[in-house]
């Protein structure tokens, strides 16, 4: 998360200050002013933590990764069928943007408002996850760090999608690419120290009078920026009472959250307080040397309550945080002052012993993880998969990818039995011959092609020569090199059947993202019953087909461009005649009884697919609306993007057969 203040590039100056001035038998570590608890999550492994701020977006945060210790095993969702939260809240809020339902943080905090914090789409998925999470904790699905978890996780979303440029103090005028992104949700990762750790969503300065540690670390504010003010969307959707917000920058009364370490009349005192009543064996402080304490009076302060009246002093330097107004000093730089505050019990041999108590294990909420196809197929649907498979059948029997093309959606698909079937006989002739060999040699075999010729991002003659050697001797290890270095990765012939697909300069290589995803899919492969045939869609023998399988349709969009489209790649081209043919085919398999699912568009960049939104009118079908090349209508024109559907002829949410 972008925060004010992180003292994430600290962290080993923070440890190397405890570990030259502690006994090694602390057991407590107390971060009294936690932000993001960045430290508390660092030093997790070592000490019992605990965790204070005032913000609760911040509580929340400590309450998921640090008092929690993972292992949350969400039981009354799973009751429930609901096996990972994390996709359920993805898939239903990309659903969910197809609605017209405006909901509070749609209205205040997006377009839709007046306001450019979020994109309207951005603002309707946070509207329906923190919406879904209270109405489980409320029917009682959820125990208390299940609900925090779910609540933290989508806050730390917010941020990557917020149009700022870090704080919520103001939008930015114009769109910033990151927030016409989709918000995606991120499982949080927790480590699991086997110890009983506490979080606090108090004031400090009371909050010290009650507990005590054997190490306290503060970094309070140390401007007169008001952390409530610079973090109130964050704040407020992790409360979530929706109140009336104010002006432009649509706010909440914040008042209740003022700290004085922000306020200049009240800074000194409020530290003064803090450090006077603090009992705790070391204390540690950071502060910057532009802070509003400055730093005579804070060593003043440190040395007063030093039980030596000696005050350890480091000083880094670091980049400042961007403000609008100009720094006055050139010689910016973090303090971390340690004192011992008292004595404490020390271990027969004092530093000597000091152990590290390692993290037994981390753990973090599972999301479904798709494997992706090793060829860069055009009309490929691996971004969707997190929305077209949970609307299929549970149970299939026989799978049938009618035009898989590079073969995501099916390896994908948990089935007794796949077929696989494309009219490009190169694609199948290549994953016919993947399902025989060695992944290991088979890697091996590519990498050699690739010394061979000296393959690379840069060298041109040496594809040509190798594209001129696979013309003359066509077989499917070298395609799979060749296409690794062409323009976009892509499939392309000549009416001629000789592969014409330019040089991919500077784009295109064998990565190791690219070895990654072949030795998944190949594993994959290797493990299912799969056949692959080479035929015409309406060529295919279903007739054996029974209620049990199941029938994907991914057919050249009628109203697009990709270049499988046009009759110029070697391949039959899409037309009127091929539409109607596959809608007699869907009319078949619906008499049979057998479920199928159609992958289309509606509407693509100003056209409109009339020749299905015709069939889907006169049939008994459902559409399935997907969220893929969306586009605001506050800063796009929706005729410019496409509406991405899945039509199936059954319920997706039983199953069943749908029938007139």
């Amino acid at each position: 998360m972008r925060f004010i203040g992180s003292k994430n590039a600290l962290l080993t100056d923070i440890e190397k200050i405890i570990n030259d001035n502690t006994y090694g038998n602390e057991q407590t570590f107390l971060d009294l002013f936690a932000g993001t608890n960045v430290v508390g999550d660092y030093f997790k492994k070592n000490y019992t933590i605990i965790s204070n701020d005032i913000l609760y977006f911040s509580y929340i945060n400590a309450k998921a990764i640090i008092e929690n210790n993972g292992n949350l095993d969400f039981k009354g969702l799973k009751n429930l069928g609901i096996d990972s939260p994390l996709d359920f809240l993805q898939t239903n809020a990309d659903e969910y943007i197809q609605q017209n339902i405006i909901g509070y943080y749609e209205e205040n905090y997006t377009p839709t408002g007046d306001a450019m914090y979020l994109s309207v789409e951005n603002g309707k998925r946070i509207d329906y996850i923190r919406e879904q999470i209270d109405e489980w904790k409320m029917k009682g699905l959820l125990n208390e760090k299940e609900y925090y978890y779910l609540v933290s996780t989508l806050i730390e979303a917010i941020p990557f999608v917020s149009n700022t440029t870090g704080t919520y103090g103001a939008y930015l005028k114009h769109w910033d690419k990151r927030a016409l992104k989709p918000l995606v949700l991120i499982p949080l990762e927790v480590q699991n120290n086997g110890r009983i750790n506490k979080c606090y969503n108090e004031d400090a300065n009371k909050l010290i009078k009650k507990i005590k540690a054997d190490i306290t670390y503060i970094d309070t504010p140390y401007n007169n920026r008001q952390y409530a003010s610079n973090y109130h969307l964050l704040e407020n959707v992790a409360r979530n009472n929706k109140p009336t917000l104010k002006g432009k920058t649509k706010i909440f009364d914040w008042s209740s959250l003022r700290s004085d370490y922000a306020m200049k009349r009240n800074a000194l005192d409020a530290m003064q307080d803090l450090i006077k009543n603090i009992d705790s064996t070391h204390v540690i402080v950071s502060y910057n040397n532009e802070g509003i304490i400055s730093e005579e009076e804070l060593v003043s302060i440190m040395k007063e309550n030093s039980i030596d009246n000696k005050v350890v002093i480091e000083k880094i330097p670091y980049r400042k945080y961007k403000s609008k107004r100009a720094s006055n000093s050139y010689d910016l730089y973090e303090i971390l002052l340690y004192i011992r505050k008292k004595e404490m019990k020390k271990t027969a041999n004092t530093h000597s012993t000091k152990k590290e108590i390692v993290s037994k294990e981390k753990w973090k909420v599972e999301k479904q993880v798709f494997i992706k196809s090793p060829l860069n197929y055009i009309g490929g649907k691996y971004k969707l998969l997190d929305q077209i498979i949970p609307l299929f059948p549970t149970q299939i029997n026989t799978f049938v990818d009618l035009f898989s093309g590079g073969a995501n959606v099916g390896i994908n698909v948990e089935a007794e039995n796949h077929i696989f079937n494309d009219m490009n006989n190169k694609i199948n002739e290549m994953f016919r011959f993947f399902a025989t060999q060695n992944v290991d040699k088979l890697i091996d075999d590519i990498k050699s092609r690739i010394k061979e010729f000296n393959l690379s991002k840069t060298n041109e003659k040496g594809f040509l020569k190798f594209r001129e050697q696979y013309n003359n001797n066509p077989n499917p290890l070298d395609l799979y090199v060749l296409v690794s270095y062409s323009y976009n990765y892509q499939f392309r012939f000549n009416n001629s059947m000789e592969f014409n697909n330019p040089f991919g300069r500077n784009r295109s290589r064998f990565s190791p993202n690219m070895e990654k995803n072949l030795r998944l899919f190949v594993t994959k492969l290797q493990e299912i019953n799969a056949k692959f045939t080479d035929k015409l869609f309406h060529e295919v023998d279903l007739s054996k087909l029974s209620y049990n399988d199941f029938v994907y349709l991914d057919p050249p969009y009628l109203i697009t461009t990709g270049n499988y489209n046009d009759g110029n790649r070697g391949f039959l081209n899409w037309g009127v005649q091929q539409e109607n043919q596959l809608y007699s085919l869907m009319d078949q398999l619906s008499s049979r009884g057998i479920r199928y699912a159609l992958s289309n568009v509606l509407e693509h960049k100003g056209k409109s697919n009339d020749f299905l939104k015709n069939y889907i009118d006169k049939s008994c079908l459902t559409v399935n609306y997907l969220n893929y090349n969306y586009n605001n209508s506050s800063y796009n024109s929706k005729r410019l993007g496409s509406t991405e559907v899945l039509v199936t002829n059954y319920d997706t949410k039983t199953f069943e057969l749908l029938s007139k």
